[in-house]
């Protein structure tokens, strides 16, 4: 396009050479060089454009908590997308473009997870990999609407993340982890009876219980105890415990996250609560959680689509290249978003976008090509339908000599 632009240049300089010799039979000189020095000058133009396109880059914001109760999964966020632009940056980029990324702070807050976008935005970003939990990506999604910046969330899995049609993610949503959570119960036979503790101030681990709760019985599954507790109160699990004892629970289903069910297995085992634990994505992060002794956390089994002992040759080189960049072994919220760094590499290229495109046009041009892809990752073969769900298989994982084990 940029060598048709400058043809056109020549030819018009050209014919206005060529008009003042007609116009008049003594030449001008001047005439002549004002034409060459447009022709010059529309070629300097353009040689800077080509050295702007070439220096062009895509833009990703990343926003998840760093710090605060929830840091665990925005670290492991932070530095699988880290490491996956690394890697894509080295292969060739994004169809010839480099990526910048940026990642900001939100501290598992929906307030500042809107301050956080803000800062992105003014930083240049084109879409956003984000946010990691559930009631911020909700916050920040209304913004992204706004905007009409395309908007992929690694681990956000309440519904309302992908409300809207600029916004999709690479994680089940709570109601598929609440359903597979209790499919895989009832078809391994792990219990008939089944006590379970959530956060009712908390969309994330409510979600998941309600649709458990709804596929239990379809299971054969009996729920003797299902008691919640809020924000404002999760230190103290006593009465929860108790009535999950008294209800002859062989499995407690904790949808919760990690620093609370820490404290849970804590009391449980003071009390003497003989039954098995089982959870979802948010118990990930249970093995990191300061003095926590790990023995406690044996046999305790969680819903993951991913395990750091799988031994795919695509796993086994990402735990690798992590623990000798990161010191930690990455859990499945890192696995998450390494696919989602992928996964927004073969949809810009699909779509045939470059970093000159708007944010509005890179949103338009990514959703359809979203429903186009197949990523091959290491949370599995992934698809996506047009509202934003993805679809791939689960799978579980029990703790034992504290790491997590693929069952």
């Amino acid at each position: 396009m940029k060598k048709f632009k400058k043809v056109i240049t020549f030819v018009a300089a050209t014919a206005m050479v060529m008009t003042s010799l007609v116009g008049c039979s003594n030449t001008s000189e001047s005439g002549e060089t004002a034409a060459i020095e447009e022709i010059t000058t529309n070629e300097e133009a353009d040689n800077a454009g080509d050295v702007a396109e070439a220096g062009a880059t895509f833009k990703i914001g990343g926003i998840g908590p760093t710090t605060g109760d929830a840091a665990v999964y925005g670290n492991a966020v932070k530095n699988a997308m880290e490491l996956a632009t690394k890697e894509i940056n080295e292969a060739g980029g994004i169809a010839g473009y480099q990526i910048e990324l940026s990642f900001e702070d939100d501290e598992h807050n929906a307030e500042k997870a809107i301050n956080a976008y803000n800062t992105l935005k003014d930083w240049g970003m084109q879409l956003l990999v984000g946010n990691v939990t559930s009631t911020p990506s909700i916050a920040v999604a209304e913004k992204t609407k706004e905007d009409n910046m395309f908007q992929l969330t690694p681990s956000g899995s309440a519904v309302d993340c992908v409300q809207h049609d600029n916004a999709f993610r690479l994680c089940f949503s709570d109601p598929n982890q609440g359903m597979a959570s209790a499919q895989y119960i009832g078809e391994n036979n792990l219990a008939e009876k089944v006590a379970v503790i959530y956060d009712s101030s908390d969309v994330y681990s409510s979600g998941i219980y309600e649709t458990f709760a709804g596929e239990a019985a379809n299971q054969g599954i009996e729920i003797v105890s299902a008691e919640a507790f809020t924000g404002d109160n999760k230190t103290d699990f006593s009465v929860q415990l108790q009535k999950a004892k008294d209800g002859g629970a062989e499995v407690v289903f904790l949808p919760i996250y990690y620093n609370e069910a820490a404290l849970i297995l804590k009391q449980a085992d003071t009390m003497g609560l003989d039954a098995k634990f089982f959870g979802c994505d948010g118990l990930d992060g249970l093995l990191s959680v300061e003095n926590f002794d790990v023995a406690l956390a044996e046999g305790v089994m969680l819903l993951t689509p991913f395990a750091a002992d799988a031994e795919d040759e695509a796993t086994q080189n990402f735990v690798t290249t992590y623990q000798a960049t990161y010191g930690d072994i990455p859990n499945q919220f890192a696995a998450n978003a390494y696919d989602a760094m992928y996964t927004v590499k073969l949809a810009i290229e699909k779509a045939g976008l470059t970093p000159a495109d708007s944010i509005s046009d890179i949103c338009e041009g990514i959703k359809p090509a979203m429903t186009e892809i197949t990523v091959e990752g290491l949370t599995g073969t992934i698809t996506w339908d047009i509202s934003g769900e993805p679809t791939k298989d689960p799978k579980a994982v029990v703790i034992e000599n504290g790491a997590y084990k693929a069952m």
